[in-house]
């Protein structure tokens, strides 16, 4: 395995750096981290505080960083620079995002698995794994549980298996959006699947799919290797290239991410950005979301820790990440305990999921037991309700959200970034997650949590009659009155 930390020296390394923008079609599916690169612009840069201020204002106008003006954010270690980053992320979530928090659950489909990967629970070689698949009835339960709590948004996850083919994921995705149980509904199913040859990708996106996830786990190849012991998986640029393939294949709307602990932070930082921008460059789009999970306990998992991100850093890391790209979905995990999500929220997450189960049919059963990591991928550390997030949202003054309009209305891909880069996105989430909160005090909060809830709408209806963008704040009140007679799924 090769010295990773690079030209301490500053010299200019022999290297043939890669445009920040790609030559279209020239690089569409092909690789696109160059581990060289990235490590020349992480130890040159030794920012000045003028230059460290100067991306930030770049990020504060809404526009997305280069690899070097990251780099400069990463290479500002004072603790002074550092609360400076902090400070502008939690300023570019409020301009961007406003208070919102949007909210979903993992719903786990099946756990076999073909590869081999060192940090997994469901690895091939866990011979402890109890393996299992949801058929359609028990899938079908699992879904009526989680309309009984309320839940709008669901994400699907598979283990890569034979069994687990692009046909089969469409037909799951499908028995999802059929299942209706008093006012629930699942409107938004994204899916974390394996990658799939172009064919494959048409084939799920034909079933309704909203963001198609497939994260890198690592960006750098020879570590990539080192944790990745057998299974297809095993194969770095088939992976790094996927999501190159769902774009061909129609799919517009993807999510990237990193395992953060496998490697360095600050590599994975700067190659997620090198994913978002050859994204943009090859298909005038970048992911929808960036998901950023610290690695847990596993059964059987063979991980020695040297690269742990630590709280600090992890708070850095996602205030990083929301400068660098300012419109795109941050994702933020139950993997963290609530006392870390609470902090990390603060500097750009706009997604988190809630009441999260992982073990297979664990919702229709209702378990709240320990967990036991033999049918479950991983540890999380926060087991808490959805109504119990919301509860904490509302008295922190964030405003819930279980909002689906842009992908039912074809705000995605292309379409989604005209109104998300400029920043007009606040124009169309805060009323329509005023309107999904309403539907929830009404038909799943306890009497507490619907008292605080609609003195948060009000309170934001109030922030958007004072607002400077174009928001119709009567036709939302007059919107709320309808859901509290009876119609529901009301959006802008």
């Amino acid at each position: 395995m090769r010295n990773f930390v690079l030209y301490n020296d500053n010299r200019i390394p022999e290297m043939k750096f890669q445009p920040e923008k790609c030559n279209i079609p020239d690089q569409r599916m092909k690789p696109f981290i160059d581990a060289d690169e990235i490590w020349h612009h992480i130890n040159q840069a030794k920012p000045s505080v003028e230059e460290v201020r100067t991306v930030i204002a770049k990020s504060l106008n809404k526009q997305r960083l280069t690899l070097a003006e990251t780099a400069i954010l990463i290479s500002a270690d004072t603790p002074e620079l550092i609360e400076e980053i902090k400070d502008g992320a939690r300023r570019l979530k409020e301009m961007v995002y406003g208070n919102r928090i949007v909210l979903f659950a993992p719903l786990y489909i099946g756990n076999k698995c073909t590869n081999n990967c060192s940090y997994c629970g469901f690895r091939s070689t866990n011979t402890d794994a109890i393996r299992s698949t949801l058929n359609d009835q028990e899938l079908v339960s699992e879904v009526e549980a989680l309309e009984d709590n309320g839940q709008k948004r669901l994400i699907l996850v598979y283990g890569e298996h034979p069994d687990y083919g692009p046909e089969y994921i469409a037909h799951t995705v499908r028995v999802v959006y059929g299942v209706r149980k008093g006012n629930g509904e699942i409107r938004r199913v994204n899916v974390n699947a394996a990658p799939l040859e172009i064919e494959g990708f048409r084939i799920v996106k034909d079933s309704g799919i909203g963001t198609y996830q497939i994260f890198q786990e690592t960006y750098d190849p020879d570590i990539y290797k080192h944790y990745h012991l057998g299974g297809r998986k095993r194969n770095y640029e088939y992976r790094l290239t996927s999501l190159d393939r769902a774009q061909e294949a129609g799919i517009d709307d993807v999510g990237i991410g990193a395992l953060f602990g496998l490697y360095d932070w600050r590599f994975e930082v700067m190659a997620l950005v090198r994913h978002t921008n050859h994204l943009e460059a090859c298909y005038n789009v970048g992911p929808h979301t960036i998901s950023f999970p610290r690695i847990q306990e596993a059964s059987a998992m063979n991980f020695d820790g040297k690269y742990r991100v630590s709280d600090e850093e992890f708070t850095r890391l996602v205030a990083i990440l929301r400068l660098a790209v300012p419109y795109t979905g941050l994702i933020l995990t139950a993997r963290e305990n609530a006392a870390v999500r609470n902090e990390v929220m603060r500097f750009g997450v706009s997604q988190i999921d809630g009441g999260t189960k992982l073990e297979l049919g664990s919702y229709a059963e209702n378990k709240n037991e320990e967990q036991d990591l033999n049918r479950e991928q991983f540890h999380i550390n926060d087991s808490r309700s959805l109504n119990e997030i919301i509860d904490e949202l509302l008295s922190t003054d964030y405003l819930p959200s279980f909002c689906t309009a842009c992908y039912r209305l074809g705000r995605t891909g292309e379409h989604f970034m005209e109104f998300s880069v400029p920043g007009f996105i606040k124009r169309f989430c805060s009323p329509n997650a005023i309107l999904t909160l309403t539907e929830y005090l009404e038909d799943y909060a306890p009497a507490e949590t619907k008292a605080k809830g609609y003195k948060v709408v009000e309170e934001n209806l109030l922030e958007l009659e004072k607002a400077h963008e174009k928001v119709n704040v009567p036709e939302i009140r007059q919107r709320i009155e309808k859901i509290k007679g009876g119609e529901r799924d009301l959006y802008f």
